[in-house]
């Protein structure tokens, strides 16, 4: 059988065909890192902005808790006192009914009174027209048991008079109480309405900016920045290092620590506080890129 014999061109054309092929591969490695080399810039811009959502939204939460610290303990004391004037008050009205009931009480036994005495006069009456002395001693026991009947009651009376007596006058004290209570009161609301003046405004759009870059912050990341805020004392929950050192606690934080803050590949937190870490040149730029 007789062989195909390939030419010199037919040669060259196939080396060419095979480099080009070659070439076309290399070019699909190289784009395919140029590709990978994105990405890993993608994750890094990522973690970047997370961390910038977190410090923007800790500047607004910082300057809504000076606003708080502004007004101080007013508004908790204006609860108090207005808690404090709303159990006197009922002191008050509880201590009235239980007046109207003892004189009712009081009214009872004056009814007592009025009808044992209208028995002990029958009784005298009929004392002077008995046939014996049998119905005279029980006329006179009759009278004698009306008249500690009486005695009785005028006891009681005493008793209830005394406890009205006491009642009311520990409602005239509860009422100088509620007045002098209501000019404090009056004095702390006119402090607090003057404070709310300035601040709640500012107050209002804060928490508005807050709502907003708590929108662009995905939910365990934002649940935990506010549980870092809840048991932090000075409330802040992302902080940069200072002089290698947390911001937060000021534990000292290791070299190679500091240099993965920096690299932004992922969110770091202090092993001593928790709180999360910000590179300060990040927050430089960000700063220079907003004036």
């Amino acid at each position: 059988m007789a062989k195909k014999k390939v030419t010199a061109d037919e040669i060259s054309s196939e080396v060419v065909e095979v480099k080009k092929a070659s070439t076309g591969t290399k070019e699909i490695i190289i784009e395919r890192k140029k590709e990978e080399t994105a990405e890993e810039k993608q994750e890094e811009l990522s973690i970047a902005q997370k961390l910038l959502a977190l410090y923007n939204l800790q500047q607004v939460c910082s300057k809504i808790d000076k606003i708080l610290v502004e007004r101080g303990e007013l508004p908790n004391e204006v609860r108090d006192l207005e808690d404090a004037l709303e159990g006197l008050k009922t002191r008050i009205a509880k201590y009235q009914d239980e007046i109207t009931d003892i004189q009712g009480r009081i009214a009872i036994e004056n009814s007592k009174i009025a009808d044992s005495q209208a028995l002990i006069k029958r009784y005298e009456e009929q004392q002077q027209n008995v046939r014996n002395n049998r119905e005279y001693e029980s006329l006179s026991k009759e009278i004698e048991y009306q008249t500690l009947e009486i005695q009785l009651s005028e006891k009681n009376k005493t008793k209830y008079s005394a406890s009205v007596e006491a009642k009311t006058e520990e409602i005239k004290g509860f009422e100088e109480k509620v007045h002098e209570l209501q000019e404090i009161l009056t004095q702390k609301q006119s402090e607090l309405e003057g404070i709310l003046a300035e601040t709640e405004e500012k107050e209002i759009e804060l928490r508005k900016e807050a709502e907003e870059y708590k929108v662009k912050i995905e939910p365990r990341l934002l649940t935990a920045f506010e549980r870092i805020r809840k048991n932090a004392r000075n409330g802040l929950a992302i902080v940069q290092i200072e002089r290698d050192a947390c911001g937060g606690c000021f534990s000292t934080i290791p070299p190679q620590r500091q240099l993965d803050i920096r690299l932004h590949k992922k969110i770091i937190v202090c092993e001593a506080c928790g709180r999360i870490f910000i590179d300060k040149q990040l927050v430089e730029e960000h700063q220079n890129d907003n004036e």
